[in-house]
């Protein structure tokens, strides 16, 4: 019987603008599931940046929340790893959805940009897959977190954050290639590093559909690659 490939996908927590986004998460998990492979959720056991009213869209002054707790409300009770148990070795690839939780949890992109830094069991997860050249498929902002790991390890790939002239400036100081995308449906793919990439909600008005169609395409990629 064929082995089924298992999947990481990291998360950073729950909720578009101070966690994972959503929607994006969902449907990876789905995508992976449709390709007939397995999935494990993973997230750091730490606190993140801050809480944002998902309502109002403003902060929650002392409102703590946990990320590996908050991602466990997308990945289900029980089932999210804490990253510090978390091997490369034990997946196939790794995919990352985006949400503002990659770029104020995971790395502090959202606020110092090129000059960002990066948790160290985030960065070191991330560039294992690349050293032990397993795919990885990064969706809506997750690239810049990519960017930054590869920036580390004086490495360049191309990637895209849609069509955003700042983040596509911003991946250019780190290195990094950015290739503009027009819509959420589109990827592109580095070959040398196996490394996919697609916009999904940088485009904030993009339809639901479209960002499945990216996802989903994002993810077959990466099954293609292992």
């Amino acid at each position: 019987m064929p082995k089924i490939p298992k999947i990481a996908v990291l998360l950073a927590g729950c909720g578009h603008l101070d966690g994972a986004e959503v929607r994006e998460a969902v449907l990876t998990l789905l995508a992976i599931d449709q390709h007939g492979a397995a999935y494990q959720c993973i997230a750091p056991n730490a606190t993140q940046f801050h809480v944002i009213n998902h309502v109002t869209g403003e902060p929650v002054e002392g409102a703590p929340r946990n990320i590996l707790e908050e991602s466990s409300r997308i990945a289900r009770v029980g089932q999210c790893l804490d990253l510090a148990q978390a091997k490369v070795a034990d997946y196939d690839a790794l995919v990352m959805p985006g949400g503002y939780g990659v770029a104020k949890n995971h790395c502090t992109f959202a606020f110092k940009g090129v000059d960002a830094e990066v948790r160290p069991d985030v960065a070191a997860f991330v560039r294992g897959f690349f050293e032990a050249q397993k795919p990885v498929g990064a969706i809506c902002i997750a690239p810049a977190l990519v960017a930054l790991a590869l920036h580390q390890a004086q490495d360049s790939a191309a990637m895209t954050l849609g069509n955003d002239a700042g983040c596509a400036a911003a991946l250019g100081q780190l290195g990094q290639q950015n290739q503009n995308t027009s819509n959420a449906t589109q990827l592109v793919i580095d070959e040398a590093h196996k490394l996919i990439t697609t916009p999904a909600y940088m485009f904030d008005d993009a339809r639901l559909s479209d960002v499945f169609t990216g996802i989903e395409r994002c993810v077959a990629e990466v099954l293609k690659r292992l």
